[in-house]
């Protein structure tokens, strides 16, 4: 099993910054890709953020400029750095990850999600 648990989320004002971080555990042989979503009430979940092998990095219009993604290979984490927050920023956020088991199996892995409320 895969396993990814994010840290991070919580209430800030509008203009404030948060930082968002997720660790993959379990029966790992590598990672493909790494990334983020959000669900908004009564909205699907998109794509905000996500970073492939190779650092190739899509980001979502709405947050380009203001978000950063970032992984460190080595310890199979995914950050996601917020600044300029918004209140339409406001959501759950996931953590997303296509992970190659030890049995050659890619499983599209989520986290439990973080919680990120942006009002004043």
């Amino acid at each position: 099993q895969v396993q990814l648990v994010e840290s991070g989320g919580g209430l800030v004002q509008p203009g404030e910054s948060l930082r968002l971080s997720c660790a993959a555990s379990g029966s790992i042989f590598s990672i493909k890709a790494m990334g983020w979503y959000r669900q908004a009430p009564g909205k699907e979940r998109e794509l905000v953020a996500r970073m492939a092998n190779g650092d190739s990095t899509d980001y979502a219009e709405s947050v380009k400029g203001r978000f950063t993604i970032s992984r460190d290979y080595a310890k199979n984490t995914v950050d996601l750095q917020m600044n300029s927050l918004k209140p339409e920023d406001t959501a759950v956020y996931f953590c997303n990850a296509r992970v190659v088991n030890s049995y050659g199996v890619t499983l599209n892995t989520w986290g439990q999600g973080a919680l990120v409320t942006v009002s004043s």
